[in-house]
């Protein structure tokens, strides 16, 4: 069976830039964490909580890198537009 997506409001798959929040379960290591260049990493309870600016491609390969690193995801959320808040960082 093939289907196609239709997208009825042109603004909610945007392209630009965004800030997302990873959350991947055990604390990652140095080594682990130069495969995530983009992104800050902060300790949270039992999970490492990756943060950063991505554009779709970008997190396409941030996921791509957890997957081949056999590391455990928990969490993807974006947090706010790159465009609706300049030089503000996500809270």
């Amino acid at each position: 069976m093939c289907g196609r997506l239709t997208v009825h409001d042109p603004g909610a798959m945007e392209q630009g830039p965004a800030f997302y929040a990873i959350r991947i379960n055990g604390h990652l290591g140095a080594m682990v964490l130069c495969a995530f260049p983009e992104m800050t990493s902060q300790r949270r309870g039992a999970h490492t909580l990756l943060t950063g600016l991505l554009d779709r491609s970008a997190l396409y390969g941030v996921l791509a890198e957890i997957e081949a690193l056999g590391l455990d995801l928990v969490e993807v959320r974006q947090l706010e537009s790159h465009r609706g808040c300049p030089g503000k960082s996500p809270t």
